[in-house]
């Protein structure tokens, strides 16, 4: 089945861009929403010069604002008739350790990576349920595996949650037209970790994000990408001693 509308947050930088300049490439028609309009119009030209033969309609969406994502994915689907995918993209990385003096920035990153990402969940599910049909994708990380320390505890908790959360999603819809699948991605490089210098098996965006979108269309379950190394790695990291963890983060 090909997916034709698809609609990603936070597609104005990283992997939300690279996704769309993917699905972009393979003729999809985009429902394109974050925070920074500026950004948005400049990739719609982007990607009308890549595919000029594609829709592409792009609107202004803070997550955190859970209302509005009601709205704007509402908006999405009238304007397009239909919306065959929804990815679960926008997030952030702010955090440090805790009890250090930074509640706040690890408050917001809980936030925008659990409950506005519930709220996303639920504003494609209610689509998807009224239509009886669609694609929800949710973005996690390999950091969702085990537990982190600095600025990737509250980071990794999140996505720990929201990759639970997907599955009891999947468990909800099973045997039905609706899929559900969470893709966990390594280490890419993108506005979230520009300031990070050493990372383990680190790839550029646009590797990164070929990886996440062969995976999304593949529809499993569960992805680790890229392939090389998280799939092999993964079932390891599971059982890892923290000493190991401690290193990698």
């Amino acid at each position: 089945m090909i997916r034709k509308n698809i609609l990603i947050t936070g597609a104005s930088s990283g992997l939300g861009k690279g996704m769309a300049i993917e699905f972009a490439k393979m003729g999809r028609n985009l429902a394109l929403c974050a925070r920074r309009m500026e950004r948005l119009q400049e990739l719609k030209i982007e990607l009308l010069k890549i595919n000029p033969e594609i829709k592409v309609v792009i609107k202004s969406l803070d997550v955190d604002n859970h209302d509005l994502v009601f709205e704007v994915f509402k908006e999405f689907q009238q304007e397009f008739g239909h919306l065959d995918r929804v990815i679960v993209n926008a997030g952030m990385g702010k955090g440090a350790s805790i009890g250090t003096g930074y509640f706040y920035a690890n408050k917001q990153t809980a936030v925008t990576n659990f409950v506005s990402a519930l709220a996303q969940c639920e504003a494609a599910m209610e689509i998807f349920r009224q239509q009886n049909a669609g694609h929800l994708v949710t973005i996690s990380s390999i950091s969702a595996i085990r537990g982190g320390r600095r600025a990737i505890n509250v980071y990794a908790a999140t996505k720990a949650g929201l990759s639970s959360l997907s599955e009891g999603l999947r468990i909800d819809v099973l045997d039905t037209p609706i899929k559900v699948s969470t893709v966990h991605p390594g280490f890419i490089r993108s506005e979230i970790n520009e300031k990070v210098k050493k990372v383990p098996f680190i790839v550029d965006t646009e590797t990164g994000c070929k990886a996440i979108v062969k995976a999304i269309e593949k529809e499993g379950a569960n992805s680790y990408v890229p392939r090389w190394p998280w799939a092999v790695l993964q079932p390891i990291l599971r059982v890892a001693p923290l000493s190991w963890l401690k290193n990698m983060s």
